[in-house]
């Protein structure tokens, strides 16, 4: 079948790591990450990792550690982007699963 030239397909979902330029540094799906603002969907805010995870691509490659701290989940719109970072697999369990550390 020949996909009709008005129809759309629907954009895949992706696990992806963004920052702004507000220090802000968020885990979640989005469908869309170009343009000045990035809707997540299950978005979980880093407020602190340790050296051990290797700055906040080892995040994106790993995912949080005990040691870091990481906010509930939430649906959020972003703006001030400064970069986004696709995860792995490994980051992506890491995160579903990370729980706030004192």
């Amino acid at each position: 079948m020949v996909n009709h030239p008005n129809r759309t397909k629907a954009a895949a979902e992706r696990a992806v790591l963004v920052t702004t330029s507000h220090r802000g540094v968020f885990f979640g799906y989005a469908t869309e990450t170009a343009g000045p603002t990035i809707k997540l969907r299950a978005a979980r805010n880093c407020l602190y990792w340790s050296s051990s995870v290797k700055g906040f691509m080892g995040l994106a490659t790993f995912g949080p550690d005990k040691q870091c701290r990481v906010g509930p989940a939430a649906s959020i719109e972003l703006r001030d982007i400064t970069s986004v970072v696709e995860c792995s697999d490994d980051a992506v369990k890491a995160w579903e699963q990370a729980p706030w550390s004192r």
